[in-house]
This record gives structure tokens, C-alpha cells and sequence, in this order.
């Protein structure tokens, strides 16, 4: 293999060993979260006689919380790692992360757990949320060992997989010193999805984009940042193309004309189910539905049999932040064939929303709503509007884009959001969002908003000024916010399992909150282990049935409410989200209509989906057992149909590390 200059420039820093305990190189990177600038990292790398140490300062400040971090890398020859430690400012005394490798022997210590095991002989070390100056002496290390096409990460858990490192393309930019050549990469499993990164000839990580696994995030090193737009228009261009991969491995089962035959039928309309249904698909639409033998089959139409399976309207996942192609085969795993995303990046969302309209790319439909917020430190996304002329040309842009909707968030000021709520209405879309921190919900709602994400800004508005709860519905302060939201059908996305997951204590298992975790590819589980707090079962128990009792009350007094959950568990998170509906009081029926035909009418599509009935489209869900006897069966998809091509549900899943399983759900989440 011709040893590049990038490979080069890796030998020789190790050279030069011994020579100085001055800094050989130093960098710095701006972080950025969807595209707004959120802090800086910088790293010093330095020659020792044994190898090389960086230490790496990480502080990002993300709308008002501030966090700093540390990391120190100790290398022997060739960037053979030794010692990797992290210390986060404000960590628990007892929060280890650090990983040793000493000859033939290794230790990892995580907040997850510990262990000692002989590595292999080649692998490289790790933590979740790895830091652009890490993933550089990462792809150093790899490219000096041969580039391997799996290269093991040292994790504390053996189910950690070796990355999967691909050299994808070169990007040539424009810099004021002028052009510039960078090598682009895709990295698997450091995280869920496909990073794409830049290195440059003299062995310098350009930028990083990670699309998934929470929030969108980007750095770029700071002689690169006049690049940055063209290499975030790079990046999405290469998930385009990994989508394109995706799709070469899971093809649908059916397309055109065929009939699911034999199967509970619970159609979103609040009917009684059909024990014995059929439903016929044609070209994307559902032609005809109804018991066996009142539905005529075309001669030789392809039957899928699913005797014993129910069939339900695709799911609708009403709270997502779709950060890269990998969400849209594990959202269709679950059986979401419609999904809102609730604030992403601008030029990704369009571009696979345009894939999966046009070429029918593995994804569910993708209904956008822009975000807007006031710039700043506390600032959300890349969007601004401190004036209500910003406010108006902002939802122009999103109108003119084809999005559904606008996102406002904490920071908006009341004159803006009554801009931005005229301007939306005039265009013919609705506004949801965070209620700003300048108003409450009653404030929100007469500022024109049409729906709220997350309880919390409910339930808020319910109390005293200046109380901090518990909320008492008998009030009235709560049961004239009640009475206002019913009056305006004010739309509510309570957001409870991601309200639960992210505030669950360390005492409680995630796995006990989301048994889909089981399922999950270690990058995701492991993330979602690795969170939790202060506090005890019984404290979790008495929040997450406090909540539950003002959805119960939202529901009884007709507000319409709809299913997300946020940056839950990617496609199981909408489960988790109506198990706690039911265990709220819904019954089971109401609470499958908040995640189909519900929330259909609160996108205004209900003439067109959200139930199983003849000329809506063909998005339809299988799944074991029944779901109006038990909620949770939602968890066992089989098979899924979007518009009108069904796919195996397992197949879906692989394709991006999920395997099925089905573990028992507790019935308050504790």
C-alpha cells in the first residue's frame, strides 16, 4: 500500500520522541450543535520518550448549561494508545472513565462498569463523545496500522463493535491561504450512525460531523472554518450516499397490489376490531378493508398471511430529531411510517425528505417544523430572529421550503413570536414549539401559538407564580388552562419518556424504563445506561404519576395530545411514551390514536392517513398479540407497510444494529 503523507507526518511526530517537551502541535476546534456555535476544544500534542500525550480541554455552553471537560492521551510508537483518561468539571467524585493498556493486559473503567481482559493486537480506546482531537490520533493510529477494515474500540463492556472506518471520497476547499485538499471518511459504531470526517495532508483532523446519536453536532479546526458550509453541504451529500447503501441491503417484501389476509384489524377509529380482516393494498393506497369475504381479492394478488397478528395504522412519531439516514430504517423497525421532526438542520432534513419522497428511500415521511429562536448564548439552532421582520422572513423561508410547521423556542421574545405566528398562519402552517421564557402557556397561546411541546410548559402555567408545584388540578389557574386549551384544541406532545428517561436516577436501570434498550446496538444502549441522577424509585414513581394525572385530565377534557418522544430510544421511545399514557388512565385505543389518526389531525392529514380505511395511504404496522389488551404487544412489529412497499421489520432493524427481542414492561416505569 503507497504510504501517504498523512502517514508520514504520523512517523515523523513520533520521531522526534525526546527531542523537546515543547507542544509539537496544537489546534483548536469550534463545536457547533445544529449548525449554532456552542464552545471550543483545544489539544496540545507533545513528544515523549516513549511516544506521544495530548491533553485535550473541551467547554461547551448549550443554551445556559455550561460544561467542561478534560481528557489526557499517553501513546506509545505509532500512536499505540496506553492511557486514556477523561474528568468532566462537576463530575461525582466516584464518576471514573479512564482505560490503561499495559503489554497483553487492559482495564477500562466506565460509570457503566469495569473490566480487565487481554486486547487485541491491534485496537484503539474510546469513550462515548469522543472529541475531534481523539478521533484525529484515532485515524492516525489507524492509518499507521493498515488501515484495518475493523479496527476494535476498548470499551468496558465486550459488546462494544469494532469500527468500521471507510475512506469515502476527497473534498478540494477554498481558504484564504487558498486551496486546500481534504480526505473524507465515514466512522461507524463510536457512535449510532455513520460520523463523516476530514483529514487533511499534514495528518490534521479537518471536521467532524455526527449526525446521530442525539443532537446533530459539528467541529471544525479552526483554519478550516471558512470551509465549514462547504463541507457541511460535503457531509450531507455523503449521508445521501450511505442512505443509498442502506437501502441496497433491506428491499421491500410487497409493492404494488397485494392483500394482508387474517388479521386483528384495529383501524384508529375508535370502531370495534375485526377479528378476521383483509386489507387490500394498491399502488401506495389502501383500495378496500374489511372482515374476510367482504373483501373481493384480484385474481392472483400476492397474500401476505397474518393470522394471529394485528394490524394497525403506521405509527406516528409526533417528537423527533432526525440526525442521520440511520433513523429511518430503526424508525420503520418500529413501525413509525410518519414522522415529525422537531428541529434539525435545514439543508439534511430537505435533502433526505427529498430521498424518501422521490425514491422511496428507507425512511418513514418526514413532516418538518422549523425552528426559530433569538440568538445568543442561550440560543437554539442556527435560525435567529431578534425582530419581528427576522421572525417573518425565518418562517418565509421554512414556508417556501415546503415545512408544515414553526418550531419556536425559550428564547423568543412575545412581539417576535406574534410576527412569527401571523406569518405562519398567513402561509397556512401552524405553530408549535417550546413556550418562550418571556411568556407562559396562556401568554404562548395568545401570542397565536397552535400546539406545545413537552408537558412542562404546562404544567408550569398551572402553578402559582413563583411555586414549583406539585400541580393541583382542582385549582383555578389549572382548570382555566385546561378550559382554554380544550376551547383553542391547543395541541399537546407531552415528551413523558424522554421526561422520564432523562430524569430517572442512577438507583433505577434504564433497562427497567425501556426494555428496548435490549434490542439496541451497544452505541445507543450504552449511552442511555450511562444516564441518570440523584434520587430514588419512589421519587421517580411519585413525578411520572403526578404527570400522568394532568395528561389523564388533558385527555378527559378533549385536548387533543400526541405521541413523541424527543431523544428517547430511536423508534421504541414512542412505546415507552403510550405505555405511559395507558398506565396514566387512557385506554388503550385512545392512546394508539395519539400516535395515528390523533396525530394526523394535528398535522391536518387526517383525510389522508392515520387510519386503516379504503383510499388513505398504505402505511400499516403488524405486530404479535393485541395491543387494545395490552399496550406494550405496540413493541413486537413483524412487518410494516409505508406507503404501500412492506418491509420485514427484523431486516430493518439489522441494517442498523437493532436485533428483535420483547422484555417485559413494568407497569409505572420504576
Amino acid at each position: 500500500m503507497r504510504r501517504t503523507v498523512l502517514a508520514a507526518a504520523i512517523l515523523s511526530l513520533a520521531a522526534v520522541a525526546g527531542a523537546s517537551r515543547a507542544a509539537q502541535e496544537h489546534g483548536r476546534y469550534a463545536t457547533y450543535s445544529l449548525l449554532h456555535e456552542i464552545g471550543s476544544e483545544t489539544y496540545d500534542l507533545t513528544a515523549t520518550p516513549a511516544g506521544a500525550e495530548m491533553t485535550v480541554r473541551a467547554t461547551l455552553s448549550d443554551r445556559g448549561a455550561t460544561r467542561a471537560s478534560a481528557w489526557t492521551l499517553r501513546t506509545g510508537p505509532g500512536f499505540a494508545p496506553v492511557v486514556l483518561e477523561q474528568k468532566r468539571d462537576g463530575a461525582p467524585a466516584d464518576e471514573v472513565w479512564r482505560t490503561e493498556v499495559n503489554g497483553r493486559a487492559a482495564t477500562v473503567e466506565e460509570p457503566s462498569g469495569r473490566r480487565a481482559f487481554a486486547p487485541p493486537p491491534t485496537a484503539y480506546v474510546g469513550f462515548p463523545l469522543m472529541p475531534a482531537a481523539l478521533q484525529m490520533t484515532m485515524m492516525r493510529y489507524w492509518l499507521a496500522h493498515g488501515r484495518p477494515a475493523d479496527l476494535p474500540i476498548l470499551r468496558a463492556s465486550d459488546l462494544a463493535p469494532p469500527l468500521e472506518i471507510r475512506q469515502a471520497g476527497v473534498d478540494k476547499v477554498k481558504l484564504p491561504s487558498g486551496a486546500a485538499r481534504l480526505t473524507r471518511y465515514t466512522v461507524a459504531n463510536l457512535l449510532f450512525g455513520r460520523e463523516v470526517l476530514w483529514m487533511d495532508a499534514q495528518g490534521r483532523l479537518a471536521a467532524v460531523m455526527t449526525f446521530a446519536g442525539g443532537l446533530p453536532q459539528e467541529q471544525v479546526l479552526e483554519a478550516y472554518r471558512p470551509a465549514f458550509d462547504a463541507l457541511v453541504a460535503s457531509g450531507v451529500r455523503q449521508e445521501m450516499a450511505d442512505l443509498d447503501e442502506l437501502d441496497r441491503q433491506v428491499r421491500p417484501e410487497a409493492t404494488g397490489t397485494f392483500a394482508i389476509v387474517g388479521a386483528r384489524l384495529i383501524d384508529g377509529t375508535g370502531a370495534a376490531p375485526i377479528a378476521d380482516s383483509v386489507v387490500l393494498v394498491r399502488d401506495g393506497r389502501i383500495a378496500a378493508v374489511g372482515a374476510r369475504g367482504a373483501v373481493a381479492l384480484p385474481a392472483g394478488v400476492k397474500v401476505v398471511n397474518a393470522a394471529g397478528l394485528s394490524v394497525l395504522p403506521g405509527l406516528w412519531e409526533m417528537h423527533s430529531h432526525y440526525s442521520g439516514v440511520e433513523f429511518g430504517p430503526a424508525l420503520m423497525a418500529a413501525g413509525v411510517t410518519t414522522a415529525r421532526d422537531c428541529g434539525g438542520e435545514f439543508g439534511f432534513l430537505t435533502a433526505v425528505r427529498r430521498k424518501i419522497d422521490r425514491e422511496h428511500a428507507l425512511g418513514p415521511r418526514l413532516l418538518l417544523a422549523g425552528l426559530i429562536d433569538s440568538g445568543g448564548p442561550l440560543g437554539f439552532g442556527a435560525v435567529d430572529a431578534e425582530t419581528p421582520a427576522e421572525g417573518v422572513a425565518a418562517v418565509d423561508r421554512y414556508a417556501d421550503a415546503g415545512f408544515l410547521q414553526i418550531k419556536v423556542y425559550t428564547q423568543i421574545q412575545p412581539d417576535v413570536l406574534k410576527a412569527i405566528a401571523a406569518e405562519a398562519h398567513r402561509r397556512g402552517l401552524t405553530v408549535t414549539g417550546h413556550v418562550p421564557a418571556a411568556v407562559d402557556a396562556f401568554g404562548g397561546i395568545a401570542d397565536g401559538m397552535d400546539q406545545i411541546n413537552h408537558l412542562q410548559f404546562v404544567t408550569r402555567a398551572m402553578l402559582p407564580e413563583g411555586s414549583n408545584g406539585p400541580v393541583d388540578l382542582s385549582s383555578d389557574r389549572a382548570k382555566k388552562l385546561i378550559a382554554l386549551m380544550k376551547e383553542r384544541q391547543i395541541v399537546i406532545d407531552p415528551t413523558e419518556g424522554w421526561g422520564e428517561m432523562g430524569g430517572h436516577p442512577k438507583a433505577v436501570s434504564a433497562r427497567t424504563l425501556e426494555p428496548g434498550l435490549d434490542a439496541a446496538p451497544f452505541t445507543l444502549a450504552s449511552k442511555f445506561e450511562a444516564m441518570g441522577g440523584p434520587g430514588d424509585a419512589a421519587g421517580l414513581r411519585a413525578r411520572i404519576a403526578a404527570n400522568g394525572r394532568v395528561i389523564k385530565a388533558l385527555y378527559d377534557a378533549g385536548v387533543p395530545i400526541v405521541a413523541g418522544s424527543d431523544t428517547g430510544l430511536i423508534g421504541y421511545g414512542i412505546d415507552r411514551e403510550l405505555e405511559l399514557y395507558v398506565a396514566a388512565g387512557l385506554p388503550p385505543m385512545a392512546a394508539i390514536q395519539t400516535a395515528t389518526l390523533g396525530a394526523a389531525r394535528a398535522m391536518r392529514l387526517d383525510k389522508d392517513s392515520g387510519s386503516v380505511e379504503a383510499g388513505k395511504r398504505a402505511d400499516l404496522v403488524l405486530v404479535e398479540g393485541d395491543p387494545l389488551a395490552n399496550i406494550s404487544d405496540l413493541r413486537r412489529v413483524v412487518k410494516v407497510v409505508r406507503a404501500g412497499e412492506l418491509y420485514d421489520s427484523a431486516a430493518l432493524g439489522r441494517s442498523v444494529g437493532f436485533h428483535r427481542t420483547h422484555g417485559p414492561v413494568p407497569p409505572h416505569g420504576a
